[in-house]
């Protein structure tokens, strides 16, 4: 048995703002035990290693502004594989299209979102055993998961009632149910053979092409082109941007799952959340006697049901019930749990009137590391920064501001114009305005420096790149 995972790691994760930002989106965020879900769903596939093609190689699929966060995300947990970058979000057929298209055509591709929760990775992988003799047959087998409520959130897979095996095999879908009301989800789980649809498929590579050029030949026409002599850059895989970009947007669902008649269904009966909303993410958390679920650090006093998600400053509660409270550097949602959906249009509602925190983090990461916009006013900014073991930034001018550079913790390597020298904790230095400069880590530990620059202007592309270890531009 020969089985690729192929993660899907797009979507924005807006239900989670202000955790999940479009520039930080929710499966890079470390939500559960300090681990980000992409990561999480990298461990899980590991349980595939001894049965993928390349000693479990993965596959993922993400857009080119995630880039390492996805590679970083891979270091982590020591997952070998390629990246397949998207110049632009397509939506799951075009990103399933490419996969299919770089594997080999009888690979058997499980394809998984990278923000879902499964805690049982045994039920898991049984899951997907008992769909891979109907995937060699050139059938597409999809899961779905034994609703335990009757959810509004969740779109829905109806089974043949005549289906035939036990409780655990494929059996054939009726239809696929967008998702309906709360009245519509009650009628459908009291009516029997209902699953909720889990996003994650089962087949050959050659099989999901026989069917995406059925139903949806367009689409795999311009992915066929873009991936012709893609280039490659060591894990990275870049489709032509250009051809790319002509490519409508659609679901796999839409394209091709309820449409193909060699569509199957493999129940499963664990838990599975797809940490949709902050109801969601809070029930990962276990509650305490009045029902309040705290992470980080979070007090409550004389009150029930609430969900507290702290960073590193104290957040209290103190009567009240039923509310969800996250805690960021920069921006603090309260919110009724009831309404917990309603977030993505508060968002929508935030970037309508330019308010920057509706996409973009106080700190930034970056594939060197990372850096935390303290303070800012007229001619001045104070930034943290943080460079990894080994790391560097790029070797970089800029035109309109200088900079002081503090070392606060491990040494730094410095160059500026012809000198290359040591700092280490409470040394500084000074960048002059247009003098060329890099910062280095050389050491085993994290580098942190304090960071003030100065100028007339101090935007992120007065940057000029005249060296970088990542291939990365201006804007990068």
């Amino acid at each position: 048995m020969s089985i690729i995972p192929v993660i899907l790691c797009g979507g924005s994760g807006t239900r989670l703002w202000p955790l999940s930002r479009k520039s930080l989106p929710k499966q890079f965020v470390p939500l559960i035990q300090n681990k980000s879900l992409l990561e999480h769903t990298l461990l899980r596939l590991q349980t595939f290693k001894d049965e993928g093609g390349s000693q479990g190689a993965v596959m993922c699929v993400a857009s080119e502004e995630h880039r390492f966060f996805v590679q970083s995300a891979m270091q982590n947990v020591d997952s070998k594989g390629l990246i397949l970058l998207e110049p632009v979000a397509k939506n799951t057929a075009p990103a399933m299209a490419l996969a299919a298209l770089k594997a080999n055509p009888d690979d058997l591709l499980l394809f998984c979102p990278a923000d879902h929760h499964i805690a049982d990775l045994t039920a898991f992988h049984a899951m997907v055993v008992q769909g891979v003799d109907a995937a060699h047959s050139e059938h597409i087998v999809t899961f779905g998961v034994t609703p335990s409520f009757p959810s509004s959130a969740y779109g829905y897979i109806e089974v043949e009632a005549s289906s035939n095996g036990n409780g655990n095999a494929p059996q054939k879908v009726a239809r696929f149910i967008e998702k309906p009301t709360a009245q519509r989800a009650a009628e459908l789980i009291l009516g029997g053979h209902v699953l909720w649809n889990a996003g994650i498929f089962l087949a050959k590579a050659s099989t999901l092409l026989n069917a995406l050029k059925v139903h949806a030949p367009d689409i795999l026409s311009v992915c066929a082109e873009a991936m012709k002599d893609a280039p490659v850059d060591g894990e990275f895989i870049r489709p032509n941007a250009k051809v790319f970009n002509t490519c409508r947007s659609q679901s796999i669902d839409y394209a091709v799952m309820e449409k193909d008649a060699s569509v199957v269904v493999v129940p499963f009966h664990g838990h599975w959340s797809d940490v949709g909303s902050w109801n969601a993410v809070a029930a990962l958390t276990e509650p305490d006697g009045a029902g309040n679920r705290i992470v980080g650090k979070g007090f409550t006093q004389s009150a029930t049901n609430t969900y507290i998600h702290a960073g590193d400053r104290p957040v209290v509660a103190l009567g009240v019930d039923n509310l969800i409270i996250v805690d960021t550097a920069d921006a603090i949602l309260v919110a009724n749990s009831d309404h917990a959906e309603q977030v993505k249009d508060i968002v929508s509602k935030l970037s309508e009137n330019g308010i920057e925190q509706a996409t973009q983090h106080r700190r930034v990461a970056r594939p060197w590391g990372w850096y935390d916009s303290v303070d800012q006013g007229t001619r001045f900014q104070v930034k943290r920064i943080g460079v990894k073991p080994g790391a560097s930034l790029s070797l970089q001018k800029h035109h309109h501001r200088a900079e002081h550079w503090i070392v606060v913790k491990g040494t730094g390597r410095i160059t500026c114009g012809e000198k290359v020298f040591l700092l280490t904790e409470n040394q500084s230095t000074y960048i002059p305005i247009g003098e060329v400069h890099r910062l280095e880590n050389p050491g085993t530990l994290e580098l942190e420096i304090i960071e003030v620059q100065s100028g007339s202007y101090l935007g992120e592309d007065d940057i000029v790149r005249l060296e970088d270890n990542y291939g990365r531009s201006a804007k990068d």
